[in-house]
């Protein structure tokens, strides 16, 4: 765990821009919330706010990054009204939570801006849960949000815009498509639901206080998951951060009684370790969440070892509302989702072949580092798909074995899918007229690939020194390689349903 953070690739230091960027923003917020005269509570929710601002928001360009943001009190104030008005009346309160709990996952159809927006209008429920939002306190927590929405911005679009210096970034890969309920988000908005139900239920016969927990555990599960075996392993993850992150708040939170100095160095930590683990490990993420939560109890004046007890159970709780969801409420294979990325992730390795041969070829509107990027993109998805099969705790060791073969291949194909790409770079390099029956074998194996025969020809070709045809000759072998993984000897799929 210490080494997939701290010696994790972080190229061009973006995830240290990312986190360093985010302790600045968060903490002018806050120091901004104070200065305009704001109770600790508004200055907490001031401080939330910019964090979702600066952390949830992934348009691929700055200028849908400002849209996405200006948005957020539009959809989060509504809420937190909703929220604040329905403090007394916890029937209503409970259906409504549920209901922003079903349309916030079902946004993410929308892509990152819904998925953003969906995420806000949710933690804006939770908060004034956590914070016990009044409607007498109302104009409070509203400024706060918007005078933070408002720093966060000037300093991620005025202050340090670092994105403006880096090439636009791909698309986000949509998820599976499909239409009613065969819609991936559609089930997941059903399951989420469903699990935030049970954990509501379930966590008010434990806490009649704290039961919101439960609910935003399930909630968290369910993030950037999409099938049955992501989420378990979200969920595990989430349940091994909170365990170590309580572990450090016995140690460092309780002791410190909420001491003002400690305590907002401690909190910029945090910060700073959400935003720097996030991209890189889960766990990690959780323990700085959970730790950061605590800090803030402990400003509040109600932290105590009981407290945290009941933060581990009602995560537990929450966890297991989104296991039994995914497991019994229209529940997303694993299978399914897998073979969908690994199908998407060949064909964009033929699109690089081609777009590379065309410029080769001499084709000036050709353009294979566009399609490069978007298969990073790709295969990251593959990588989070496979990643139950891969776990340790897994205890199918013959799909364990397949799944990494499959992982090792799609590299492969990915590395000298660059080197050919690095090739036509080039303006030096020249065609091979060997190119365009390379680039037709490469397309025929794809094709076998992802027409489910998982049947690839392959005729060794002569060595050769000419670089482009080199990276395909590499490209076809492990295509060719790739066809015995994805299916096993009994013609079942890698994953099985």
């Amino acid at each position: 765990m210490l080494k997939r953070v701290f010696v994790a690739p972080d190229p061009g230091r973006i995830r240290l821009r990312f986190a360093a960027r985010a302790v600045v923003g968060i903490g002018l917020a806050v120091a901004v919330c104070g200065l305009a005269g704001l109770s600790l509570v508004g200055a907490v929710t001031g401080g939330l706010a910019a964090l979702l601002a600066l952390f949830t928001v992934t348009d691929p360009t700055v200028r849908g990054q400002a849209v996405t943001t200006a948005l957020l009190p539009a959809v989060g104030l509504p809420v937190l009204a909703a929220a604040a008005g329905l403090h007394d009346h916890p029937v209503a309160r409970d259906l409504t939570f549920l209901a922003v709990t079903g349309a916030g996952v079902y946004a993410r159809r929308w892509g990152p801006r819904g998925h953003s927006l969906g995420v806000f209008a949710f933690m804006m429920f939770f908060a004034a849960q956590f914070l016990h939002a009044t409607t007498d306190r109302l104009p409070e927590h509203c400024a706060a949000v918007v005078l933070s929405v408002l720093v966060a911005s000037a300093v991620r679009f005025g202050l340090w815009c670092y994105e403006a210096q880096l090439p636009p970034a791909p698309p986000a890969p949509a998820p599976p498509a499909g239409t009613g309920l065969a819609r991936v988000t559609t089930r997941q908005a059903v399951q989420a639901t469903a699990g935030a139900g049970f954990a509501l239920v379930v966590g008010q016969l434990v806490s009649g206080q704290r039961w919101y927990w439960a609910v935003g555990a399930t909630w968290w599960i369910f993030v950037n998951t999409v099938s049955r075996g992501e989420t378990l392993v979200r969920g595990f993850r989430r349940v091994l951060g909170t365990v170590i992150g309580i572990g450090l708040g016995l140690l460092i939170a309780v002791p410190l009684h909420g001491a003002g100095a400690p305590t907002a160095a401690l909190l910029a930590a945090c910060v700073f370790g959400i935003f720097y683990s996030a991209a890189v490990s889960y766990t990690w993420m959780m323990l700085s969440v959970t730790l950061l939560a605590e800090l803030l109890y402990g400003l509040l004046g109600v932290l105590s070892p009981g407290l945290l007890a009941l933060r581990l159970a009602e995560t537990g709780i929450g966890a297991l509302g989104a296991v039994l969801a995914v497991l019994f409420v229209l529940p997303v294979t694993t299978h399914a989702v897998t073979d969908v990325w690994i199908q998407r992730a060949l064909r964009c390795v033929h699109a690089c072949t081609a777009e590379a041969a065309a410029r080769l070829a001499g084709s000036p509107g050709a353009d294979p580092a566009r399609r490069i990027a978007e298969l990073e993109h790709l295969l990251g998805r593959v990588r989070l798909s496979v990643a139950p099969l891969v776990h340790p705790l897994n205890p199918m060791s013959g799909r364990k074995r397949r799944a990494r073969q499959v992982l090792a291949l799609l590299d492969d194909c990915a590395r000298e899918t660059r080197g050919l790409v690095a090739v036509a770079a080039d303006p030096e390099a020249s065609h091979d007229t060997r190119l365009t029956a390379a680039c037709r074998r490469v397309e025929a194996a794809v094709e076998a690939l992802t027409g489910g025969t998982a049947h690839v020809r392959h005729t060794p070709e002569p060595p050769t020194t000419e670089p482009a045809l080199a990276h395909l000759h590499g490209l076809e072998r492990a295509l060719a390689d790739l066809a015995t993984p994805l299916r096993t000897p009994s013609g079942s799929p890698l994953v099985g349903a």
